[in-house]
């Protein structure tokens, strides 16, 4: 009866392992570009989407391609915000504004299949002054691409097709160039974050832990019933 006990346990114990690595194996996340925000102390995850940013003249604002999580997942720009350089040659004008747009398309394993992501670019827009994020990424950009929900999916025709997909856990970047940023981003934006709208954060889905503590008490029961059994 010991024996048996001690069967049941191991198996048990060898469920509950194999249910938590098909949970690991189940974390994923998506294919997007993130919008960042710009200062002398980096980038900082945008809080909004660009649809809705009202930058200032002299605002440096960040768009990185990279397959990630949620926002404290995501890679930022690899290109530090210095409006003075990105706008040096672009002099201030009166009733205009001069945004710095940093435009990272990440790199080839971010890439969708059969794309190549273009060099990752600088400009500097000079837009009205009550202009958006958006509208100062429109004059330097252009093509932009969005859904119907307003989530911006291709930065000059890129990538071609897609928008914010679910992508394989082991897939992308992650964060491995520059490190993460929440900035203090927890919801989603039109822009960023597909991985939170879709709610995924990588971790056992509820399905996963359901089946764990199903495991565990039909195990408890069993080693209970050897113990009734042998007593």
């Amino acid at each position: 009866m010991r024996r048996g006990a001690q069967a049941l346990a191991l198996l048990v114990v060898g469920a509950v392992l194999a249910l938590l690595g098909a949970g690991a194996a189940q974390a994923a996340g998506y294919r997007y570009w993130s919008f960042w925000e710009g200062s002398g102390s980096g980038w900082s995850y945008a809080t909004q989407g660009p649809s809705l940013v009202r930058p200032d003249d002299g605002s440096v604002q960040g768009f990185r391609f990279a397959v990630s999580a949620d926002s404290q997942d995501a890679s930022k720009p690899r290109r530090a915000p210095d409006f003075a350089k990105v706008c040096a040659d672009t002099p201030a004008k009166d009733g205009s504004k001069r945004v710095a747009v940093v435009i990272d398309p990440g790199t080839a394993a971010d890439a969708p299949d059969g794309e190549t992501p273009p060099p990752l670019r600088t400009a500097c827009a000079r837009v009205a002054k009550d202009a958006s994020s958006a509208e100062a990424l429109a004059a330097v950009a252009k093509p932009l691409r969005y859904d119907a929900s307003a989530m911006l999916c291709a930065i000059s025709g890129y990538p071609a097709t897609g928008c914010g997909e679910q992508v394989s856990g082991d897939t992308g970047s992650s964060g491995t160039d520059g490190g993460a940023s929440n900035g203090s981003s927890e919801a989603p934006t039109s822009t960023a974050s597909s991985a939170e709208a879709h709610g995924d954060d990588g971790g056992p889905s509820v399905g996963i832990l359901v089946g764990i503590g199903a495991v565990l008490l039909l195990g408890i029961a069993a080693v209970a019933q050897a113990r009734r059994r042998r007593g």
